[in-house]
Protein backbone atom coordinates (compact mmCIF):
# COMPACT_ATOMS: atom_id res chain seq x y z
CA UNK A 1 0.00 0.00 0.00
CA UNK A 2 1.34 3.41 -0.99
CA UNK A 3 1.95 5.94 1.84
CA UNK A 4 -0.92 8.14 0.67
CA UNK A 5 -3.26 5.14 0.59
CA UNK A 6 -2.16 4.13 4.08
CA UNK A 7 -2.88 7.62 5.43
CA UNK A 8 -6.27 7.62 3.74
CA UNK A 9 -7.07 4.25 5.34
CA UNK A 10 -6.14 5.61 8.79
CA UNK A 11 -8.34 8.68 8.26
CA UNK A 12 -11.29 6.54 7.19
CA UNK A 13 -10.81 4.26 10.19
CA UNK A 14 -10.66 7.26 12.52
CA UNK A 15 -13.91 8.68 11.13
CA UNK A 16 -15.57 5.28 11.54
CA UNK A 17 -14.53 5.01 15.18
CA UNK A 18 -16.21 8.30 16.14
CA UNK A 19 -19.78 6.92 16.04
CA UNK A 20 -19.34 3.18 15.44
CA UNK A 21 -16.32 2.07 17.50
CA UNK A 22 -14.75 -1.36 17.23
CA UNK A 23 -15.13 -1.82 20.95
CA UNK A 24 -18.02 -2.20 23.32
CA UNK A 25 -20.30 0.80 23.67
CA UNK A 26 -23.26 1.67 25.87
CA UNK A 27 -25.78 4.35 24.95
CA UNK A 28 -27.94 6.40 27.31
CA UNK A 29 -31.05 8.18 26.08
CA UNK A 30 -33.34 10.97 27.35
CA UNK A 31 -34.40 8.84 30.31
CA UNK A 32 -30.86 9.07 31.71
CA UNK A 33 -29.23 12.34 30.59
CA UNK A 34 -25.79 13.37 31.82
CA UNK A 35 -25.94 16.66 33.69
CA UNK A 36 -22.83 18.67 32.86
CA UNK A 37 -21.09 21.32 34.94
CA UNK A 38 -21.99 23.91 32.30
CA UNK A 39 -25.69 23.26 33.03
CA UNK A 40 -26.52 21.21 29.92
CA UNK A 41 -28.29 17.84 30.04
CA UNK A 42 -26.45 15.74 27.46
CA UNK A 43 -28.21 12.96 25.61
CA UNK A 44 -27.95 10.69 23.80
CA UNK A 45 -24.66 9.75 25.40
CA UNK A 46 -22.50 6.96 24.05
CA UNK A 47 -19.55 5.59 26.02
CA UNK A 48 -17.05 3.35 24.24
CA UNK A 49 -14.97 1.01 26.37
CA UNK A 50 -12.78 -2.08 26.48
CA UNK A 51 -12.47 -4.70 29.18
CA UNK A 52 -9.67 -7.14 29.95
CA UNK A 53 -9.79 -10.14 32.28
CA UNK A 54 -12.85 -11.55 34.03
CA UNK A 55 -15.12 -10.00 36.64
CA UNK A 56 -15.27 -12.22 39.72
CA UNK A 57 -18.48 -13.45 41.30
CA UNK A 58 -18.90 -10.67 43.85
CA UNK A 59 -17.62 -8.03 41.41
CA UNK A 60 -14.85 -6.97 43.77
CA UNK A 61 -11.86 -7.12 41.38
CA UNK A 62 -12.72 -4.32 38.93
CA UNK A 63 -10.07 -1.74 38.08
CA UNK A 64 -10.88 1.37 36.07
CA UNK A 65 -8.01 2.80 34.02
CA UNK A 66 -8.35 6.47 33.06
CA UNK A 67 -6.44 7.55 29.98
CA UNK A 68 -4.47 10.74 29.33
CA UNK A 69 -5.18 13.57 26.88
CA UNK A 70 -4.62 11.74 23.59
CA UNK A 71 -5.27 8.20 24.81
CA UNK A 72 -8.32 6.01 24.36
CA UNK A 73 -9.99 2.84 25.56
CA UNK A 74 -7.42 0.56 23.88
CA UNK A 75 -5.06 0.41 26.84
CA UNK A 76 -3.99 -3.20 26.24
CA UNK A 77 -5.30 -4.06 22.79
CA UNK A 78 -4.47 -3.13 19.23
CA UNK A 79 -5.70 0.31 18.25
CA UNK A 80 -8.16 -0.18 15.36
CA UNK A 81 -7.15 3.13 13.77
CA UNK A 82 -3.36 2.92 13.88
CA UNK A 83 -2.90 -0.84 14.16
CA UNK A 84 -0.39 -0.20 16.96
CA UNK A 85 -0.32 -1.99 20.34
CA UNK A 86 -2.31 -0.58 23.24
CA UNK A 87 -0.82 2.48 24.91
CA UNK A 88 -0.34 0.68 28.28
CA UNK A 89 0.38 -2.90 27.28
CA UNK A 90 3.55 -2.74 29.37
CA UNK A 91 1.41 -2.32 32.49
CA UNK A 92 -1.82 -4.20 31.72
CA UNK A 93 -2.15 -7.88 30.90
CA UNK A 94 -1.52 -11.40 32.21
CA UNK A 95 1.37 -11.26 34.66
CA UNK A 96 1.74 -7.51 34.25
CA UNK A 97 1.59 -5.06 37.18
CA UNK A 98 -2.16 -4.68 36.53
CA UNK A 99 -2.62 -8.41 36.18
CA UNK A 100 -5.63 -9.41 34.09
CA UNK A 101 -5.32 -12.96 35.41
CA UNK A 102 -6.65 -11.52 38.69
CA UNK A 103 -8.30 -8.19 37.88
CA UNK A 104 -11.15 -7.14 35.62
CA UNK A 105 -9.86 -4.04 33.87
CA UNK A 106 -12.12 -1.40 32.32
CA UNK A 107 -10.94 1.49 30.16
CA UNK A 108 -13.33 3.92 28.47
CA UNK A 109 -12.82 6.71 25.97
CA UNK A 110 -13.38 10.01 27.78
CA UNK A 111 -16.35 12.29 27.24
CA UNK A 112 -15.37 14.71 24.48
CA UNK A 113 -13.12 12.12 22.86
CA UNK A 114 -13.14 10.83 19.31
CA UNK A 115 -12.93 7.05 19.64
CA UNK A 116 -16.58 6.24 20.20
CA UNK A 117 -17.56 8.25 23.27
CA UNK A 118 -19.75 11.26 22.53
CA UNK A 119 -17.74 14.33 21.59
CA UNK A 120 -17.58 17.22 19.13
CA UNK A 121 -16.96 14.89 16.17
CA UNK A 122 -20.03 12.79 16.99
CA UNK A 123 -23.19 13.08 14.94
CA UNK A 124 -25.70 15.58 16.28
CA UNK A 125 -28.89 13.74 15.36
CA UNK A 126 -31.02 16.88 15.70
CA UNK A 127 -29.06 18.66 12.97
CA UNK A 128 -27.79 15.57 11.11
CA UNK A 129 -24.21 16.79 11.19
CA UNK A 130 -21.27 16.58 13.61
CA UNK A 131 -21.63 18.67 16.77
CA UNK A 132 -18.51 20.75 16.18
CA UNK A 133 -18.56 23.72 18.55
CA UNK A 134 -22.24 23.07 19.32
CA UNK A 135 -20.95 20.41 21.69
CA UNK A 136 -21.04 21.72 25.28
CA UNK A 137 -17.78 22.40 27.09
CA UNK A 138 -17.01 19.55 29.49
CA UNK A 139 -14.92 19.16 32.63
CA UNK A 140 -12.89 16.39 34.24
CA UNK A 141 -15.80 15.87 36.64
CA UNK A 142 -18.15 15.45 33.68
CA UNK A 143 -15.82 12.78 32.31
CA UNK A 144 -15.93 10.99 35.66
CA UNK A 145 -19.71 11.26 35.87
CA UNK A 146 -19.92 9.57 32.46
CA UNK A 147 -17.59 6.82 33.65
CA UNK A 148 -19.73 6.37 36.75
CA UNK A 149 -22.76 5.75 34.52
CA UNK A 150 -20.77 3.05 32.73
CA UNK A 151 -19.67 1.42 36.00
CA UNK A 152 -23.27 1.43 37.23
CA UNK A 153 -24.36 -0.10 33.92
CA UNK A 154 -21.85 -2.90 34.49
CA UNK A 155 -23.41 -3.57 37.90
CA UNK A 156 -20.27 -2.76 39.89
CA UNK A 157 -20.93 -1.11 43.27
CA UNK A 158 -17.32 -0.39 44.19
CA UNK A 159 -14.16 -0.30 42.09
CA UNK A 160 -11.19 -2.12 43.55
CA UNK A 161 -8.99 0.62 42.12
CA UNK A 162 -8.99 3.63 39.82
CA UNK A 163 -5.64 4.20 38.11
CA UNK A 164 -4.37 6.78 35.66
CA UNK A 165 -1.53 9.06 34.67
CA UNK A 166 -1.50 12.73 33.66
CA UNK A 167 -5.08 13.72 32.76
CA UNK A 168 -5.95 10.18 33.82
CA UNK A 169 -4.55 11.03 37.25
CA UNK A 170 -6.87 14.04 37.40
CA UNK A 171 -9.78 11.69 36.78
CA UNK A 172 -8.52 9.37 39.52
CA UNK A 173 -8.52 12.25 42.02
CA UNK A 174 -11.98 13.37 40.89
CA UNK A 175 -13.31 9.84 41.35
CA UNK A 176 -11.93 9.73 44.90
CA UNK A 177 -13.60 13.05 45.79
CA UNK A 178 -16.90 12.74 43.91
CA UNK A 179 -17.53 9.02 44.52
CA UNK A 180 -15.42 8.12 47.59
CA UNK A 181 -17.67 5.21 48.55
CA UNK A 182 -17.16 3.66 45.11
CA UNK A 183 -13.33 3.70 45.18
CA UNK A 184 -11.45 1.25 47.40
CA UNK A 185 -8.03 2.40 46.18
CA UNK A 186 -6.70 5.13 43.91
CA UNK A 187 -3.43 5.57 42.03
CA UNK A 188 -2.88 9.06 40.59
CA UNK A 189 0.36 9.07 38.59
CA UNK A 190 2.27 12.14 37.34
CA UNK A 191 -0.73 14.34 38.05
CA UNK A 192 -1.84 17.35 40.10
CA UNK A 193 -4.94 18.61 41.88
CA UNK A 194 -5.13 21.60 39.55
CA UNK A 195 -3.72 22.62 36.21
CA UNK A 196 -0.86 25.08 36.55
CA UNK A 197 -0.64 28.44 34.78
CA UNK A 198 2.24 27.05 32.71
CA UNK A 199 0.18 24.08 31.57
CA UNK A 200 -2.81 26.29 30.72
CA UNK A 201 -0.41 28.40 28.66
CA UNK A 202 0.84 25.41 26.69
CA UNK A 203 -2.75 24.26 26.09
CA UNK A 204 -3.69 27.71 24.81
CA UNK A 205 -0.78 27.69 22.35
CA UNK A 206 -2.08 24.38 20.99
CA UNK A 207 -5.65 25.59 20.71
CA UNK A 208 -4.62 28.79 18.98
CA UNK A 209 -2.53 26.81 16.49
CA UNK A 210 -5.61 24.78 15.57
CA UNK A 211 -7.98 27.74 15.37
CA UNK A 212 -5.50 29.80 13.34
CA UNK A 213 -5.43 27.13 10.63
CA UNK A 214 -7.72 28.37 7.80
CA UNK A 215 -9.00 24.81 7.40
CA UNK A 216 -10.48 24.92 10.91
CA UNK A 217 -13.44 26.79 9.40
CA UNK A 218 -14.71 28.06 12.75
CA UNK A 219 -14.95 24.47 13.97
CA UNK A 220 -17.05 23.35 10.97
CA UNK A 221 -14.20 21.73 9.04
CA UNK A 222 -16.09 18.46 8.65
CA UNK A 223 -18.97 20.23 6.92
CA UNK A 224 -16.45 21.98 4.67
CA UNK A 225 -14.57 18.76 3.90
CA UNK A 226 -11.33 20.06 5.37
CA UNK A 227 -9.11 19.25 8.35
CA UNK A 228 -6.92 21.79 10.17
CA UNK A 229 -4.08 19.30 10.01
CA UNK A 230 -1.26 21.84 10.05
CA UNK A 231 -2.60 23.54 13.16
CA UNK A 232 -3.22 20.26 14.96
CA UNK A 233 0.24 19.01 14.04
CA UNK A 234 1.83 22.12 15.55
CA UNK A 235 -0.30 21.69 18.68
CA UNK A 236 0.91 18.12 19.00
CA UNK A 237 4.53 19.10 18.44
CA UNK A 238 4.41 21.76 21.16
CA UNK A 239 2.69 19.40 23.60
CA UNK A 240 5.04 16.53 22.87
CA UNK A 241 8.03 18.60 23.95
CA UNK A 242 6.45 18.93 27.40
CA UNK A 243 6.10 15.15 27.71
CA UNK A 244 9.87 14.67 27.48
CA UNK A 245 12.85 15.93 29.48
CA UNK A 246 15.93 17.83 28.40
CA UNK A 247 18.08 14.87 29.39
CA UNK A 248 15.99 12.47 27.31
CA UNK A 249 16.04 14.79 24.30
CA UNK A 250 19.79 15.25 24.59
CA UNK A 251 20.42 11.53 24.97
CA UNK A 252 18.18 10.54 22.08
CA UNK A 253 18.82 13.37 19.61
CA UNK A 254 21.38 15.88 20.79
CA UNK A 255 22.30 18.13 17.87
CA UNK A 256 22.59 15.26 15.39
CA UNK A 257 21.65 16.02 11.81
CA UNK A 258 18.87 14.12 10.04
CA UNK A 259 20.04 12.05 7.03
CA UNK A 260 22.67 14.58 5.99
CA UNK A 261 26.28 15.41 6.65
CA UNK A 262 26.03 19.19 6.73
CA UNK A 263 23.54 21.95 7.36
CA UNK A 264 21.42 22.87 4.35
CA UNK A 265 21.00 26.55 5.21
CA UNK A 266 17.25 26.16 4.60
CA UNK A 267 14.24 25.63 6.86
CA UNK A 268 14.12 21.93 6.11
CA UNK A 269 14.39 19.52 9.06
CA UNK A 270 18.16 19.64 9.43
CA UNK A 271 18.17 18.21 12.97
CA UNK A 272 16.90 14.82 14.10
CA UNK A 273 14.74 16.43 16.77
CA UNK A 274 13.00 18.54 14.11
CA UNK A 275 12.26 15.48 12.02
CA UNK A 276 11.02 13.60 15.08
CA UNK A 277 8.59 16.36 16.07
CA UNK A 278 7.29 16.69 12.51
CA UNK A 279 6.67 12.95 12.46
CA UNK A 280 4.82 13.11 15.78
CA UNK A 281 2.63 15.90 14.43
CA UNK A 282 1.86 14.25 11.09
CA UNK A 283 0.90 10.87 12.57
CA UNK A 284 -1.24 12.43 15.28
CA UNK A 285 -3.51 14.30 12.87
CA UNK A 286 -4.54 11.06 11.20
CA UNK A 287 -6.05 9.62 14.38
CA UNK A 288 -7.28 12.54 16.50
CA UNK A 289 -10.08 15.04 16.04
CA UNK A 290 -8.96 18.70 16.25
CA UNK A 291 -12.08 19.86 18.09
CA UNK A 292 -11.66 17.05 20.61
CA UNK A 293 -8.20 18.45 21.29
CA UNK A 294 -9.76 21.83 22.06
CA UNK A 295 -12.39 20.38 24.39
CA UNK A 296 -10.16 17.99 26.31
CA UNK A 297 -7.39 20.52 26.91
CA UNK A 298 -10.02 22.98 28.15
CA UNK A 299 -11.31 20.35 30.57
CA UNK A 300 -7.80 19.99 31.97
CA UNK A 301 -7.45 23.76 32.30
CA UNK A 302 -10.65 23.99 34.33
CA UNK A 303 -9.55 21.27 36.75
CA UNK A 304 -9.09 22.57 40.30
CA UNK A 305 -10.07 19.99 42.89
CA UNK A 306 -9.95 22.35 45.87
CA UNK A 307 -12.01 25.14 44.29
CA UNK A 308 -15.40 24.00 45.63
CA UNK A 309 -14.09 22.82 48.99
CA UNK A 310 -12.01 25.77 50.17
CA UNK A 311 -8.91 23.62 50.68
CA UNK A 312 -7.59 20.46 49.11
CA UNK A 313 -7.61 18.61 52.42
CA UNK A 314 -11.31 19.45 52.81
CA UNK A 315 -11.96 17.79 49.43
CA UNK A 316 -10.62 14.51 50.88
CA UNK A 317 -12.27 14.85 54.31
CA UNK A 318 -13.45 11.51 55.68
CA UNK A 319 -12.12 9.47 52.77
CA UNK A 320 -11.59 5.75 53.34
CA UNK A 321 -9.92 5.25 49.97
CA UNK A 322 -6.35 3.96 49.99
CA UNK A 323 -4.02 6.12 47.87
CA UNK A 324 -0.71 5.56 46.16
CA UNK A 325 0.63 8.80 44.65
CA UNK A 326 3.54 8.59 42.22
CA UNK A 327 5.70 11.17 40.43
CA UNK A 328 8.90 11.21 38.36
CA UNK A 329 11.99 13.29 39.07
CA UNK A 330 12.36 14.67 35.51
CA UNK A 331 8.68 15.46 34.94
CA UNK A 332 8.44 19.24 34.54
CA UNK A 333 4.90 19.20 33.14
CA UNK A 334 3.48 17.69 36.35
CA UNK A 335 6.40 18.06 38.76
CA UNK A 336 6.72 16.25 42.06
CA UNK A 337 5.66 19.39 43.94
CA UNK A 338 2.10 18.87 42.67
CA UNK A 339 2.09 15.28 43.91
CA UNK A 340 3.42 16.40 47.28
CA UNK A 341 0.55 18.88 47.57
CA UNK A 342 -1.85 15.97 47.11
CA UNK A 343 -0.03 13.87 49.70
CA UNK A 344 0.05 16.71 52.24
CA UNK A 345 -3.71 17.24 51.77
CA UNK A 346 -4.37 13.52 52.20
CA UNK A 347 -2.23 13.44 55.34
CA UNK A 348 -4.17 16.41 56.72
CA UNK A 349 -7.37 14.48 56.04
CA UNK A 350 -5.93 11.44 57.90
CA UNK A 351 -6.14 9.36 54.74
CA UNK A 352 -4.29 6.13 54.03
CA UNK A 353 -1.64 7.29 51.57
CA UNK A 354 1.76 6.22 50.29
CA UNK A 355 3.98 8.30 48.04
CA UNK A 356 6.88 7.43 45.75
CA UNK A 357 9.00 9.78 43.66
CA UNK A 358 10.62 7.64 41.00
CA UNK A 359 14.07 8.46 39.66
CA UNK A 360 13.82 8.74 35.88
CA UNK A 361 15.23 10.98 33.16
CA UNK A 362 12.37 10.17 30.74
CA UNK A 363 10.12 13.09 31.68
CA UNK A 364 6.35 13.10 31.97
CA UNK A 365 5.90 10.15 29.61
CA UNK A 366 7.83 7.87 32.00
CA UNK A 367 4.58 6.32 33.22
CA UNK A 368 3.97 4.99 29.69
CA UNK A 369 7.42 3.44 29.42
CA UNK A 370 9.29 0.51 30.93
CA UNK A 371 10.25 1.84 34.37
CA UNK A 372 11.00 -1.09 36.72
CA UNK A 373 10.62 0.88 39.97
CA UNK A 374 7.29 2.29 38.80
CA UNK A 375 5.97 -1.14 37.88
CA UNK A 376 7.24 -2.68 41.13
CA UNK A 377 5.53 0.06 43.16
CA UNK A 378 2.25 -0.37 41.29
CA UNK A 379 2.35 -4.14 41.62
CA UNK A 380 3.17 -3.95 45.33
CA UNK A 381 0.43 -1.44 46.09
CA UNK A 382 -2.25 -3.51 44.33
CA UNK A 383 -1.04 -6.64 46.15
CA UNK A 384 -1.31 -4.86 49.51
CA UNK A 385 -4.78 -3.58 48.69
CA UNK A 386 -5.79 -7.07 47.61
CA UNK A 387 -4.80 -8.43 51.01
CA UNK A 388 -6.67 -5.63 52.77
CA UNK A 389 -9.75 -6.31 50.65
CA UNK A 390 -9.52 -10.07 51.13
CA UNK A 391 -9.07 -10.52 47.38
CA UNK A 392 -7.11 -13.56 46.30
CA UNK A 393 -4.37 -12.76 43.79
Amino acid sequence: MAPSEALSAVKNAARHEVDTPQSRAVRFGPEAPLRLDCGVDLWPLQIAYKTYGELNEDKSNAILICHALTGDQHAASENPVTGKPGWWEKAVGPGRPIDTDHFFVICSNVLGGCMGTTGPASLNSEKNRPFGLDFPVVTIRDMVRAQAKLIEHLGIDQLFSVIGGSMGGMQVLEWAVTYPEKVFSAVPIAAAAKHSAQNIAFDEVGRQAIMADPDWQGGRYQDAGTVPSKGLAVARMAAHITYLSEAALQRKFGRELQDREARTFTFDADFQIESYLRYQGSTFVERFDPNSYLYITRAMDYFDLAAEHGTLSAAFAGTKTRFCVMSFTSDWLFPTSGSRDIVHALNAAAANVSFVEIESDKGHDAFLLDEPEFFATLRGFLAGCSRARGLKV
